[in-house]
């Protein structure tokens, strides 16, 4: 079966939609609810935060549900290409990884990853991963980019 660019684009949206919304799910659950060590916005109230804690999460979650439903249509039509939704997770997850450590850490300051520790070990491992992940990413899709058979 010979797939067009419509079905190669869908895999690969579907994974960086599923990518990004689980990235942001995991960091959510994981830093702000079970290890409390920091909000989506920590620059007002706790209830403020815990407010915008609850945006961050619903747009995980949209994001997550959205690539989940590309994924579910393009097994429908038998057009999974496993690699390249692979190549799409990685991407997906590393961008936000990405930008939430320079831009909404650094730049904006809406939140660091931690408060009262020597925060540079965090930063780095936040954001090599990030870029690592993205790189993973990058290369998987651009290597999948003409292939033609489902997985």
């Amino acid at each position: 079966m010979t797939l067009g660019a419509k079905e190669s684009s869908q895999n690969a949206w579907s994974g960086i939609l599923f990518g990004l919304g689980f990235v942001a799910f995991f960091d959510e659950a994981v830093f702000h609810q079970l290890l409390h060590w920091h909000h989506f916005y920590d620059k007002s109230t706790t209830d403020a935060g815990l407010v915008s804690d609850g945006l961050f999460h619903s747009f995980s979650w949209f994001a997550t549900i959205g690539g989940l439903f590309l994924f579910a249509d393009l097994r429908r039509k038998k057009a999974l290409l496993t690699q390249r939704w692979i190549g799409g997770i990685l991407t997906g997850a590393g961008a936000f990884q990405l930008y939430d450590g320079t831009v909404q850490h650094k730049l904006m300051g809406l939140h660091q990853i931690r408060y009262n520790v020597e925060i540079l070990p965090y930063d780095l491992v936040w954001n090599i991963s990030a870029a690592l992940m993205l790189a993973a990413g990058i290369i998987l899709l651009a290597k999948t980019r003409t292939r033609k058979d489902p997985a």
